[in-house]
Protein backbone atom coordinates (compact mmCIF):
# COMPACT_ATOMS: atom_id res chain seq x y z
CA UNK A 1 0.00 0.00 0.00
CA UNK A 2 2.80 2.42 0.87
CA UNK A 3 4.45 1.73 -2.49
CA UNK A 4 1.24 2.66 -4.29
CA UNK A 5 0.99 5.91 -2.35
CA UNK A 6 4.61 6.78 -3.15
CA UNK A 7 4.05 5.99 -6.80
CA UNK A 8 0.88 8.09 -6.87
CA UNK A 9 2.71 10.98 -5.20
CA UNK A 10 5.46 10.81 -7.83
CA UNK A 11 2.95 10.76 -10.67
CA UNK A 12 1.06 13.74 -9.23
CA UNK A 13 4.27 15.71 -8.67
CA UNK A 14 5.36 15.02 -12.23
CA UNK A 15 1.98 16.06 -13.60
CA UNK A 16 2.06 19.28 -11.58
CA UNK A 17 5.49 20.13 -12.97
CA UNK A 18 4.32 19.44 -16.51
CA UNK A 19 1.24 21.58 -15.97
CA UNK A 20 3.34 24.51 -14.71
CA UNK A 21 5.48 24.37 -17.84
CA UNK A 22 2.48 24.02 -20.13
CA UNK A 23 0.82 27.14 -18.74
CA UNK A 24 3.98 29.13 -19.26
CA UNK A 25 5.77 29.21 -15.91
CA UNK A 26 9.46 29.32 -16.74
CA UNK A 27 12.11 28.38 -14.24
CA UNK A 28 15.34 30.33 -14.51
CA UNK A 29 17.42 29.31 -17.49
CA UNK A 30 14.77 26.96 -18.77
CA UNK A 31 13.65 27.39 -22.36
CA UNK A 32 9.86 27.33 -22.60
CA UNK A 33 7.47 27.91 -25.49
CA UNK A 34 6.43 31.56 -25.69
CA UNK A 35 3.17 32.56 -24.06
CA UNK A 36 1.98 36.15 -23.86
CA UNK A 37 0.92 35.80 -20.22
CA UNK A 38 4.25 34.36 -19.03
CA UNK A 39 6.22 36.93 -21.04
CA UNK A 40 4.22 39.83 -19.60
CA UNK A 41 4.56 38.45 -16.07
CA UNK A 42 8.35 38.22 -16.46
CA UNK A 43 8.43 41.77 -17.82
CA UNK A 44 6.29 43.07 -14.96
CA UNK A 45 8.65 41.39 -12.48
CA UNK A 46 11.59 43.18 -14.11
CA UNK A 47 13.34 39.92 -14.96
CA UNK A 48 16.04 39.39 -17.57
CA UNK A 49 14.37 37.87 -20.65
CA UNK A 50 15.61 36.37 -23.87
CA UNK A 51 13.20 35.68 -26.73
CA UNK A 52 14.60 33.03 -29.05
CA UNK A 53 13.00 32.80 -32.51
CA UNK A 54 13.89 29.40 -33.89
CA UNK A 55 12.90 26.70 -36.34
CA UNK A 56 13.67 22.98 -36.09
CA UNK A 57 15.13 22.94 -39.61
CA UNK A 58 17.45 25.92 -39.03
CA UNK A 59 21.16 25.02 -38.71
CA UNK A 60 21.99 28.37 -37.08
CA UNK A 61 19.28 27.80 -34.46
CA UNK A 62 20.74 24.37 -33.76
CA UNK A 63 24.12 26.03 -33.17
CA UNK A 64 22.62 28.67 -30.87
CA UNK A 65 20.72 26.25 -28.62
CA UNK A 66 23.72 24.65 -26.84
CA UNK A 67 25.30 28.09 -26.38
CA UNK A 68 22.12 29.35 -24.72
CA UNK A 69 21.84 26.18 -22.63
CA UNK A 70 25.37 26.70 -21.34
CA UNK A 71 24.74 30.37 -20.55
CA UNK A 72 21.56 29.42 -18.69
CA UNK A 73 23.66 27.43 -16.21
CA UNK A 74 25.89 30.43 -15.45
CA UNK A 75 25.07 31.85 -11.98
CA UNK A 76 25.07 35.39 -13.45
CA UNK A 77 21.98 34.44 -15.44
CA UNK A 78 20.15 32.61 -12.63
CA UNK A 79 16.98 34.70 -13.14
CA UNK A 80 17.04 34.64 -16.96
CA UNK A 81 13.78 33.59 -18.61
CA UNK A 82 14.15 32.18 -22.13
CA UNK A 83 11.06 32.06 -24.32
CA UNK A 84 11.17 30.08 -27.57
CA UNK A 85 9.06 31.34 -30.48
CA UNK A 86 8.54 28.81 -33.26
CA UNK A 87 9.25 30.59 -36.53
CA UNK A 88 6.94 28.34 -38.55
CA UNK A 89 3.82 28.46 -36.39
CA UNK A 90 3.85 31.72 -34.40
CA UNK A 91 3.58 34.40 -37.09
CA UNK A 92 1.48 36.55 -34.74
CA UNK A 93 4.34 36.70 -32.24
CA UNK A 94 6.88 37.34 -35.00
CA UNK A 95 4.88 40.43 -36.01
CA UNK A 96 4.65 41.54 -32.38
CA UNK A 97 8.46 41.48 -32.06
CA UNK A 98 9.14 42.56 -35.65
CA UNK A 99 11.24 39.42 -36.10
CA UNK A 100 11.63 38.54 -39.76
CA UNK A 101 14.01 35.59 -39.56
CA UNK A 102 14.59 32.48 -37.54
CA UNK A 103 17.76 32.54 -35.40
CA UNK A 104 16.72 35.92 -33.97
CA UNK A 105 17.55 36.58 -30.33
CA UNK A 106 15.85 39.50 -28.58
CA UNK A 107 17.04 40.61 -25.14
CA UNK A 108 14.83 42.41 -22.63
CA UNK A 109 15.57 43.96 -19.28
CA UNK A 110 12.11 43.93 -17.81
CA UNK A 111 9.85 45.74 -20.25
CA UNK A 112 12.66 47.33 -22.27
CA UNK A 113 14.27 45.73 -25.29
CA UNK A 114 18.02 46.12 -24.80
CA UNK A 115 19.35 44.33 -27.86
CA UNK A 116 18.82 41.82 -30.62
CA UNK A 117 20.84 39.73 -33.02
CA UNK A 118 20.07 37.67 -36.09
CA UNK A 119 22.09 34.65 -37.14
CA UNK A 120 24.75 35.03 -34.46
CA UNK A 121 26.70 31.89 -33.56
CA UNK A 122 29.75 33.29 -31.73
CA UNK A 123 29.37 32.28 -28.05
CA UNK A 124 31.02 35.44 -26.73
CA UNK A 125 28.72 37.68 -28.80
CA UNK A 126 25.62 35.81 -27.67
CA UNK A 127 26.88 36.07 -24.09
CA UNK A 128 27.33 39.82 -24.57
CA UNK A 129 23.72 40.11 -25.73
CA UNK A 130 22.45 38.12 -22.75
CA UNK A 131 24.54 40.25 -20.38
CA UNK A 132 22.55 43.28 -21.52
CA UNK A 133 19.49 41.76 -19.80
CA UNK A 134 21.11 42.10 -16.37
Amino acid sequence: MTTRRCLLALVLASAAGSLAVSIGEARAGEVVPYSQAAFEAAQKDGLPILVEVSAPWCPICKTQKPILAKLATDPRFKDLKIFDVDFDTRKDVLRQFNARMQSTLIAFKGETEVGRSVGETQPEWIEGLVEKTL
